[in-house]
């Protein structure tokens, strides 16, 4: 530890560190610890300081930090930094190590001495890592305009499965809602409303699907205004809740289990306002940011490890994307053509989807061009899937998500407003520190069983994790773990006399060969996307909504029926329904310029045999 060579006899009232005022690095780094140590710690430059010190030698004061104790000591480097920080309670550990840690004196002072030589090369290494501003980012206008992107997420969720809930989980739908319930509480008993937390044990007719998201949607609108955030965040989340637990197997997507932890996180993030005011910004929960901020982390992380750990091989010779354009259950139009990129491009394609995933998760954690940097690769990819599958909201929902990332610094024209001062009531920590404890444990678990798919879960975890899964705020992801090699598509036909059969179309999943790929998203055809999940579960047996289906046709049911893009019995249904499973692929340039389609299929075999109902 350096000993002392400099006792003043007119100290400071206070703590005073003085630095160079010519110095560009050091300019930037003191406005970060202003802040840390938030008046505690006076700061001036040795062009104004030095002259009122004469103990100490001006070209002292030149080249290294001083700091000037009520005492009159005097400590300079390493030791005046630590010292002054130490001021700041989030900095006390580095300071006690400076004093106790054997070798942390000498090593910090070293790398002092380095950058204090090399102060040029500094500036501009953090101009390049941070930007000019290397205070501590503030978030109010990525928190104003994610909210409202929240809300538009929720707006497209909820008018999106509005128009279809009759078909799919309406009293005369494919997977009835009542039934359902009624079976829960007859299995569950008293712990059916716990385990399925859902509003529609209050009332589960049509009339109330339709409320919850007629209401949502209302609510949506709200949150986008900036109208009682809080509120409106609350009742999103119950509502949509509600419905992802009634829509069993037709809201079971990833996506709709991020939209729940998303809005249930933000709650906390959201301002305690009845209007949010761009211009007056209220308190931010960081503790809240972090756990959004992790949300995605985990999100992407995730993504790319349960890919690497699957023993598909196609992820580590990056052969995925040779399937993956036309075997992902809704592709577009630009999917068909980048299924005719070059097979090089294509296994580029796929390390940059790994790499992106896996780096992007890390990178938002670092200083400010490398967060953005992340944030931006990201984006990129949300928009690339976007464009080549249709993925309902989860690609906008991502991005809501990497506006976190971007601090007020950033945005055009705000960079003298991003210090503002907030005003107004906010949450007490406790309440996102109870998040973080609760859910922290259980997502740590989820991204190591993304490494190490068979681990055990320690008893307590798998506790906790089973009293919070039913509602949905702590999830583990990845898309595609194993990337399906074949296209199996079902194609359901009717018949009056089992002889002619006519095959039903559906909106959006393949069917007739000459359909062309189509864009459908953010909206999401649910029984669609249902049916491609059937085709690669093999027996029917195993997909019971499928049965369901097939019933509802035999009755020409026009909640169910009005899913689909064409009913070949408009007068009266049929008597007989059978479905087959063929193989689909993409045609070539060469076969779509000849025919016109943009698919072929071959290999049909039963996938339901030819039913009537009972007594026809």
């Amino acid at each position: 530890m350096p000993c002392l060579t400099y006792q003043v006899a007119a100290p400071p009232p206070k703590p005073l560190l003085v630095y160079d005022g010519d110095c560009g690095f050091c300019k930037l780094w003191i406005a970060r610890w202003r802040e840390i140590t938030a008046g505690r710690i006076d700061y001036e430059p040795l062009q104004e300081a030095a002259a009122r010190f004469p103990e100490v030698p001006r070209a002292d004061f030149a080249h290294a930090v001083k700091l000037i104790e009520p005492n009159g000591r005097v400590f300079s480097s390493a030791e005046a930094v630590f010292r002054s920080l130490g001021e700041g309670r989030p900095f006390a550990p580095a300071q006690w190590c400076y004093a106790h840690v054997p070798g942390f004196a000498p090593v910090t002072e070293a790398g002092y001495t380095f950058i204090a030589a090399h102060r040029e090369l500094a500036h501009k290494v953090t101009s390049l890592v941070w930007g000019e501003d290397v205070r501590k980012p503030v978030y109010f206008r990525a928190r104003n305009w994610f909210l409202r992107l929240l809300g538009v997420v929720y707006l497209i969720a909820f008018l999106s499965l509005w128009p279809q809930a009759d078909g799919l989980i309406g009293a005369k739908g494919i997977a009835p809602l009542p039934e359902f319930l009624a079976s829960a509480h007859a299995q569950l008993d008293a712990k059916a409303a716990l385990l399925l937390p859902t509003l529609c044990w209050l009332n589960s007719s049509d009339a109330a699907l339709h409320l919850l998201c007629g209401s949502g949607a209302l609510i949506s609108l709200l949150l986008i205004a900036g109208i009682a955030p809080i509120l409106c965040l609350v009742l999103l989340f119950v509502s949509y809740l509600s419905l992802t637990i009634a829509g069993q197997e037709f809201l079971s997507f990833q996506w709709d289990i991020l939209l729940l932890e998303t809005g249930f996180l933000a709650i906390f993030l959201a301002p305690w306002r009845w209007r949010i005011r761009p211009n007056e910004p209220a308190p931010l929960s960081r503790l809240a940011l972090f756990l959004l901020h992790f949300l995605l982390f985990k999100l992407m992380l995730m993504s790319a490890v349960v890919k690497l750990t699957s023993g598909d091989a196609s992820w580590w010779n990056l052969t995925a994307l040779d399937y993956h354009y036309w075997t992902q259950p809704l592709p577009t139009v630009l999917g068909w053509w980048a299924d005719k990129a070059p097979e090089w491009f294509k296994h580029f394609s796929t390390a940059f989807v790994l790499v992106v995933e896996i780096g992007g998760a890390f990178l938002l954690w670092l200083p400010r061009h490398l967060r953005l940097l992340g944030a931006g690769l990201l984006v990129l990819l949300q928009i690339l899937i976007g464009l080549t599958g249709n993925y309902a909201f989860f690609n906008l929902l991502t991005i809501a998500l990497c506006l976190l990332l971007v601090d007020d610094y950033v945005w055009p024209g705000r960079r003298l407003t991003n210090r503002q001062s907030t005003t107004g009531p906010r949450w007490p920590v406790w309440a996102p520190a109870l998040i973080l404890t609760a859910t922290l444990p259980v997502n740590a678990m989820l991204i190591f069983s993304g490494f190490k798919p068979d681990a055990n879960w320690p008893r307590p975890i798998g506790l906790l994790y089973g009293a919070i899964e039913p509602f949905r705020i702590a999830n583990g992801y990845g898309l595609f773990r194993v990337m399906t090699k074949e296209r199996p598509e079902i194609v359901i036909e009717g018949s009056d006399d089992g002889i002619d059969w006519k095959p039903y179309e559906f909106k959006w999943k393949p069917g007739a060969l000459d359909r062309m790929p189509a864009f459908v998203e953010p909206h999401q055809p649910r029984l669609d996307w249902q049916m491609w999940f059937a085709a690669l579960g093999g027996d029917v047996r195993q997909n019971r909504w499928f049965l369901g289906l097939v019933l509802r046709l035999l009755k020409n049911e026009p909640v169910v029926v009005q899913l689909l893009q064409t009913n070949p019995f408009p007068e009266k249904p049929p008597r007989y329904l059978r479905a087959s499973i063929y193989r689909y692929r993409f045609t070539t340039i060469a076969e779509h310029s000849q025919t016109g389609d943009w698919w072929r299929r071959e290999d049909p075999r039963s996938y339901l045999p030819e039913v009537s109902l009972q007594g026809e």
